[in-house]
Protein backbone atom coordinates (compact mmCIF):
# COMPACT_ATOMS: atom_id res chain seq x y z
CA UNK A 1 0.00 0.00 0.00
CA UNK A 2 3.08 2.62 0.98
CA UNK A 3 3.62 2.21 -2.65
CA UNK A 4 0.52 2.56 -4.03
CA UNK A 5 0.49 6.25 -2.08
CA UNK A 6 4.13 7.43 -2.95
CA UNK A 7 3.48 6.60 -6.74
CA UNK A 8 -0.26 8.79 -6.34
CA UNK A 9 1.79 11.05 -4.77
CA UNK A 10 4.41 11.61 -7.21
CA UNK A 11 1.83 11.31 -10.41
CA UNK A 12 -0.06 14.13 -8.43
CA UNK A 13 2.50 16.12 -8.07
CA UNK A 14 4.22 15.85 -11.67
CA UNK A 15 0.41 16.91 -12.91
CA UNK A 16 0.64 20.08 -10.47
CA UNK A 17 3.74 20.86 -12.12
CA UNK A 18 2.54 20.65 -15.67
CA UNK A 19 -0.53 22.83 -15.00
CA UNK A 20 1.50 25.17 -13.43
CA UNK A 21 4.07 25.20 -16.01
CA UNK A 22 1.15 25.70 -18.88
CA UNK A 23 -0.64 28.03 -16.72
CA UNK A 24 -4.06 25.72 -16.60
CA UNK A 25 -6.28 25.84 -13.44
CA UNK A 26 -5.53 23.04 -10.84
CA UNK A 27 -7.29 19.77 -11.13
CA UNK A 28 -8.29 19.30 -7.93
CA UNK A 29 -10.18 21.13 -5.08
CA UNK A 30 -8.11 24.34 -4.33
CA UNK A 31 -8.62 24.48 -0.64
CA UNK A 32 -7.52 22.00 2.24
CA UNK A 33 -11.51 21.80 2.78
CA UNK A 34 -11.98 19.99 -0.52
CA UNK A 35 -9.22 17.60 -0.01
CA UNK A 36 -10.62 16.84 3.52
CA UNK A 37 -13.77 16.24 2.12
CA UNK A 38 -12.29 14.22 -0.58
CA UNK A 39 -10.64 12.09 2.37
CA UNK A 40 -14.02 11.83 4.33
CA UNK A 41 -15.68 10.45 1.27
CA UNK A 42 -12.80 7.99 1.36
CA UNK A 43 -13.26 7.04 4.66
CA UNK A 44 -16.80 6.65 4.56
CA UNK A 45 -16.41 4.40 1.96
CA UNK A 46 -13.87 2.02 3.88
CA UNK A 47 -16.32 2.31 6.99
CA UNK A 48 -19.08 1.02 5.34
CA UNK A 49 -17.26 -1.97 3.86
CA UNK A 50 -16.82 -2.81 7.92
CA UNK A 51 -19.83 -2.00 9.66
CA UNK A 52 -22.24 -2.79 6.14
CA UNK A 53 -21.77 -6.80 6.93
CA UNK A 54 -22.85 -6.58 10.43
CA UNK A 55 -25.31 -3.64 10.25
CA UNK A 56 -26.82 -6.23 7.19
CA UNK A 57 -26.49 -9.19 9.71
CA UNK A 58 -28.31 -7.32 12.89
CA UNK A 59 -31.45 -6.69 10.02
CA UNK A 60 -31.99 -10.49 8.66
Amino acid sequence: MGKEVLLALLTGFVVGLLFAAVKLPIPAPPAFAGVAGIIGIYLGFKVYGWVGPMLTELFK
